[in-house]
């Protein structure tokens, strides 16, 4: 089973260590990665998108035409990513004058999309194509008496009739794929709450971050199961500001999912870049007889 891994631009660059737990553990599942040259930001759905539609739309295209030319379909470890290019590849399936329009724009490159690429977010594809009981049998090191409170983020989920991953009011894959590591997941007051990167509002971020904080806290969750860079961003460095601002250290380690899945697979934290984080998972690595350095 092989597809175009679509790395985003966060991860790369900013986030390398969830980049090397996506390419650590993925072939043990038997998926084959495959890296296209030539793909750029996807890009950003919240804030280009708004800016210029048409425009949004041409870029993300031009990946999708770039998979199509390839014969391989894509999978994305960003919600944001995942969000666009999921978009642009169902306006452009339903929209033939659309379509058109666009492939106008792409005929200055020479390039041009039929509508033929399907992308899904990794996690889709581990419980699609994959199954739990593979993701069970890769499991070394199982991640007893570990708790992870889980954090969806808003692209993952909706809408609901283009993202096709799960019911957006129950959702249930991250639960089904952190349980096949071993841990338990608990459930905490905000978990549908978004983490506040798309506001641009001078203190809703921040408090909409603290809420969904503080809300994990409460559960006494060893950490915050995430599969999104930019959620992990809030988390990660948010829990720094709102310390500094506030004088609350709420000590909730956001930990990206292909993370956890790398430490029940049985590798090191340092192989999965968890010193990197500015909240280390000490309650976690603790239960697993692992530490970082």
């Amino acid at each position: 089973m092989k597809a175009i891994f679509f790395p985003g631009c966060l991860i790369p660059i900013k986030y390398p260590q969830m980049e090397r737990a996506i390419r650590s553990t993925l072939p043990r599942l038997g998926i084959e990665i495959v890296d296209l040259p030539g793909l750029s930001c996807c890009p950003d759905p919240i804030f280009f998108k708004a800016t210029d539609p048409l425009d949004w739309l041409t870029l993300a295209a031009r990946n999708l035409s770039l998979a199509e030319e390839a014969g391989l379909d894509i999978f994305t470890v960003c919600s944001g990513c995942t969000a666009t290019l999921s978009e642009a590849s169902h306006l452009l399936r339903e929209d033939e004058a659309l379509r058109e329009r666009v492939n106008r724009r792409l005929a200055r490159i020479g390039r041009r999309y039929a509508g033929h690429v399907a992308v899904r977010h990794i996690v889709t594809w581990i419980r699609e194509r994959v199954g739990l009981d593979r993701l069970r049998e890769s499991v070394v090191r199982p991640l007893d008496g570990v708790t992870v409170a889980l954090h969806y983020g808003c692209h993952l989920l909706k809408p609901s009739k283009i993202m096709r991953v799960d019911d957006p009011d129950d959702p249930q894959i991250l639960g089904e794929l952190v349980s096949a590591t071993g841990a338990s997941v608990v459930r905490h007051a905000e978990r549908f709450l978004c983490c506040g990167k798309g506001c641009v509002d001078a203190e809703l971020p921040e408090t909409m971050t603290h809420a969904v904080l503080a809300s994990i806290a409460a559960t006494g969750a060893d950490c915050m199961g995430v599969v999104c860079p930019t959620c992990f961003s809030s988390f990660d460095t948010g829990q720094l500001v709102i310390a500094r601002k506030r004088g609350e250290r709420l000590e909730v380690p956001p930990v990206y999912y292909f993370q956890l899945l790398g430490l029940a697979q049985g590798m090191s934290p340092e192989e999965l870049g968890l010193h990197r984080h500015r909240v280390p998972p000490r309650s976690l690595l603790a239960k697993i007889g692992a530490a970082t350095r």
